[in-house]
This record gives structure tokens, C-alpha cells and sequence, in this order.
């Protein structure tokens, strides 16, 4: 049987994530997204932090770039899209964010599409 990664988390995540789509619909802004998941995370109790730096380092050299739209309970990295459909661009950003945070589970979500599209990628070590 394959075992779900952080599935209690998860769960949560995206009744959270369903219910900002079904109260805002399709149209609104990246950041007004967003701060409706930040409402309903402080309302149950998830722990987050909202668009943090990832920096990846070069012969010890700091390389900036990587901001994250949320990092939720230190375990799941999410990120908002509001566009017509989910690219591989999407895919490599988030694979890019799970290698510099050493996170094992991202979260795609897109709220643009009529139905709510959310895409569980992993990186397991």
C-alpha cells in the first residue's frame, strides 16, 4: 500500500485551498489568494510563514531568486498560481523550491481554472 506523505496536512490544506476557491471564485489577484490562506490557516491553527527567500549557494556563494509563497508547517511548500493551466515551468519551479528547502512535499495550486486544480509533487530523498 503506497503511504501518503503528511497526509493529515495535506488533507487540511486543501479543504483550506477549496474553500478560498469556492468563496472567491476564479478571477481574483495572486495576493488576495493568498491572504484568504493566511485567514483560514490562523483560524485552524497551521503553522506558516508567507513569502520567504530560499537562497541556494555557489561556491559559497548566496544565489537569491527563490521566493516561496508559503512553507506551511515547516514541512509543505505551497505555491499559488493564477493562470490559465499548470506548465512544466511550474513543475521545475517547484521541484527548484523542494531541493533548496530539502522539503519532501509541494503543493501546486491554480485558482484560475474553473475547477480548482491542485498538483502534489514530491521529492523524495
Amino acid at each position: 500500500m503506497v503511504e501518503i506523505l503528511h497526509k493529515d496536512l495535506s488533507y487540511g490544506i486543501n479543504g483550506i485551498l477549496f474553500q478560498v476557491h469556492n468563496s472567491l471564485g476564479r478571477f481574483c489577484k495572486h495576493n488576495q489568494y493568498g491572504d484568504a490562506l493566511e485567514v483560514l490557516l490562523k483560524e485552524n491553527n497551521i503553522k506558516y510563514k508567507r513569502e520567504i527567500e530560499i537562497p541556494i549557494y555557489f561556491k559559497e556563494i548566496k544565489l537569491t531568486g527563490n521566493i516561496l509563497d508559503f512553507l506551511i508547517e515547516d514541512a509543505v511548500v505551497l505555491d499559488i498560481k493564477c493562470k490559465k493551466e499548470i506548465t512544466t515551468k511550474d513543475y521545475v519551479q517547484m521541484k527548484r523550491y523542494l531541493k533548496a528547502t530539502g522539503k519532501e512535499l509541494g503543493i501546486i495550486v491554480n485558482f484560475a481554472d474553473k475547477s480548482l486544480k491542485i498538483v502534489r509533487i514530491l521529492d523524495k530523498k
